[in-house]
């Protein structure tokens, strides 16, 4: 098991240090699961297909609440967000 100290920047920002980046490419996405007070990160890409679509929506959904909170959104007739939906 490999151990490090890593601190976060003002901008929540952390670096995983260089023995433990084996295997890891610039710009891949790593899933983050919060437990209590540990921290689980695992590459996205080493996910099941369907867990991997499943995580994705989740943080679309979970975006587009955080726009819906802040007043960001519009009204749609039923059939224009029907539309929409199937762009997608």
């Amino acid at each position: 098991m490999d151990i490090g100290i890593i601190r976060m920047s003002s901008k929540g920002q952390i670096v995983i240090p260089a023995s433990m980046r084996n295997g890891l490419a610039e710009g891949e996405q790593l899933l983050v699961i919060r437990e209590g007070d540990r921290f689980i990160l695992k590459p996205l890409d080493t996910l099941e297909p369907s867990v991997k679509e499943d995580i994705l929506f989740a943080e679309k959904t979970e975006r587009a609440f955080l726009e819906f909170q802040k007043g960001n959104f519009s009204r749609k007739k039923g059939e224009d967000f029907i539309d929409d939906l199937k762009s997608w």
